[in-house]
């Protein structure tokens, strides 16, 4: 049967919204929730940066405070990262910007750091998250027709501090996070990219477990193949007067840390 043309013209039109829109789900623990000023956060052009919200199932203009309090998933507390990178990726490439928020605070990577229920990306636990992130990346996949361009993941201080309290090895660290990193694969798609912002430290605490997060990240960079650091400038912070507290950014990191990513990813995808 031949389709009346007008029925072809909106197929191609809605096909070429897709290629254009890029689509990236921001996950991890407080610091990808973000803990920042939103009043000192970037404001992305009208038009060109969203953020996908699971209730309502609609795309909202992407501004601080990026996400909402959903699937245990919590709402900026104020500023984040993602206006930063939506606006500098968008820039750079022309494309629509669309994230997909899924970070809670005090979340661990490992089940044996989860406290309490603050939840755990680990595939038991007293709150698990990740197939909630999988169902609401799925939903703004569904709603644009487009494809996951990739995971950016800010997560590791938890793990830190669990591995100072001999809770938990670095070995058991770097195994859970490679699982984690399949896991995603396994039901996003084999090929996607796996962003990290290595984790920095927490002011006056152990060094040691940061360290050995920080070392572990690195070299499961090296190790799979689509897995990246993008930024491995958290560690000077402190020395740059870029905390907000002992553990958490300031929005001129968030804003830095957002700009750079977006460059990184741009080159690693070209």
């Amino acid at each position: 049967m031949k389709l009346p043309s007008y029925l072809i013209f909106l197929f191609m039109m809605q096909c070429a919204t897709a290629q254009q829109q890029k689509i990236f789900l921001a996950a991890g623990q407080s610091n990808a929730v973000g803990m920042g000023d939103s009043a000192a956060s970037v404001i992305p052009a009208v038009g060109k940066a969203f953020e996908y919200r699971f209730n309502g199932n609609e795309l909202k203009p992407l501004k601080d405070p990026v996400g909402a309090n959903e699937f245990h998933f919590q709402k900026a507390n104020t500023g984040s990262l993602w206006p930063a990178f939506a606006n500098e990726y968008g820039n750079l490439t022309g494309a629509q910007v669309i994230i997909v928020p899924a970070a809670r605070g005090g979340s661990s990577c490992h089940k044996k750091a989860e406290l309490s229920d603050y939840g755990t990306w680990d595939t038991t636990g007293s709150l698990p998250l990740f197939d909630s992130a999988v169902m609401k990346t799925k939903a703004a996949l569904q709603k644009t027709g487009a494809t996951l361009s990739g995971i950016i993941w800010s997560q590791g201080e938890r793990d830190a501090n669990a591995i100072n309290a001999k809770q938990l090895t670095v070995e058991e660290y770097s195994q859970v996070l490679e699982g984690l990193i399949n896991r995603f694969r396994k039901v996003l798609g084999t090929d996607i990219k796996f962003y990290i912002i290595q984790t920095g430290f927490y002011i006056h605490h152990p060094q040691e477990g940061f360290d050995a997060v920080r070392f572990a990240q690195e070299k499961l960079a090296k190790k799979m193949k689509g897995v990246y650091i993008v930024y491995n400038q958290t560690g000077q912070f402190s020395d740059k007067g870029w905390m907000k507290d002992e553990i958490h950014y300031s929005q001129p990191a968030l804003n830095a840390i957002g700009k750079e990513i977006a460059k990184q990813i741009l080159r690693i995808e070209k």
